[in-house]
């Protein structure tokens, strides 16, 4: 029998973490396997001992990465370093997209010859397209979790890309009618830069949308490690809140939700793959205000990006005015047809998310990693 497959995996961020995990699963259940690499809690439920904590790679905005600048930079060493000593078959690089291209251009450079695979295509099709061709040299291939991103790699000469879904499809709710009442769900994101610019934010929309008669309670989903301070933070707040950090628990409270508040990024798929109502906001730093301005002001939220359209509400703004998110969300919570409407609209979202665009059909990304490593004639077990 041929010797497990040696991969070395790297998620920088706890959507990442998922979508390495659900690969890894997936792997397993078709090849022996042997795995090395950086992670959170879902790759260390599969068995990862990670290099060290993802938490230090989880910054964004120019003000979080210069002040963990050093940091960053040692980790990007240290872990270029443990690569070449393990020269592991293949390396995948979840998300994470400035740590895993310079990581990429690093073990290139000083002769990694085993397979690169970038898991999650960059957003070129929002921004710098230029990059798409400059990511051709460092990665065989692109596992990309959006279904139009296949195409816009191909038109852009990227390296080859194929949609192969996102884990978030194993959530999907059935489809439902509004809730006239339920729990009103808050999303802070989970990086510390987010939860500190949006831990206020919503405690004073919390306070101001409480007399809702459409909201029963208030709760935050989180992950286990952020619950103390999440618990500590909210203990002050005008009214009650419940966190809920188990994953089973998470379904549940979608299934009965009316609404949900939450920071822009990978949760808002979640949501809407569940058939959730939701406002999206996002408080940017200035430099992310400059950016944001000069791209014209972009749709920020998947479900907007995915269907083409404005869908959800979004409030992105520097400084983010929470009288201005209140008004949105009372607006969202008192009318029962826009709940509707975009419930409708999540329908149509995950008929596109399940099946793919054509040409560019959903593939199974176990299936994809192992086809790049019998196309390179490498022995699987």
């Amino acid at each position: 029998m041929s010797d497990p497959l040696r991969l070395f995996i790297l998620a920088g961020e706890p959507s990442g973490d998922r979508i390495g995990a659900d690969l890894v699963a997936r792997l397993r259940s078709r090849v022996s396997l042997t795995l090395s690499g950086v992670g959170g809690d879902d790759l260390a439920s599969q068995g990862l001992v990670s290099l060290y904590p993802m938490s230090d790679l989880a910054v964004m905005g120019v003000t979080d990465v210069l002040v963990n600048l050093p940091r960053l930079l040692w980790r990007l060493e240290q872990t270029a370093r443990a690569i070449l000593a393990a020269q592991p078959d293949v390396v995948v690089l979840v998300d994470a997209q400035d740590f895993s291209r310079l990581l990429a251009a690093k073990l290139r450079k000083r002769g990694y010859r085993g397979s690169l695979i970038l898991y999650v295509a960059p957003s070129v099709w929002a921004r710098h397209p230029e990059r798409a061709a400059r990511l051709r040299p460092l990665f065989d291939a692109v596992l990309a979790v959006l279904p139009f991103e296949p195409a816009v790699m191909e038109k852009l000469s990227g390296p080859r890309t194929r949609y192969v879904g996102h884990p978030a499809l194993a959530e999907v709710l059935p489809p439902r009618d509004p809730v006239q009442c339920g729990p009103l769900v808050l999303l802070p994101g989970s990086r510390s830069g987010e939860l500190r610019r949006h831990m206020p934010i919503l405690a004073a929309v919390a306070k101001d949308v409480a007399a809702s008669p459409s909201v029963s309670e208030f709760v935050i989903p989180t992950l286990p490690r952020l619950r103390a301070r999440l618990e500590a933070e909210t203990a002050a707040w005008p009214v009650p809140v419940r966190i809920v950090d188990n994953r089973a628990d998470r379904r549940a409270l979608y299934a009965s939700a009316v609404s949900a508040l939450c920071v822009s990024g990978t949760v808002t798929l979640e949501l809407a793959l569940a058939r959730v109502p939701m406002a999206v906001i996002y408080a940017l730093d200035r430099h992310q205000a400059r950016v944001f301005d000069k791209l014209g002001r972009p749709a920020v939220s998947l479900p907007n990006i995915i269907l083409g359209r404005n869908v959800v509400p979004e409030i992105v703004a520097a400084p983010l005015s929470a009288a201005g998110v209140s008004h949105a969300l009372a607006d969202l919570l008192d009318n029962k047809k826009a709940r509707q409407d975009q419930i409708a609209a999540f329908d149509e979202l995950v008929d596109v998310m399940e099946a793919g665009i054509p040409p560019h059909l959903r593939q199974d990304p176990a299936e994809q990693v192992l086809s790049i490593l019998r196309n390179q004639r490498l022995p699987i077990a």
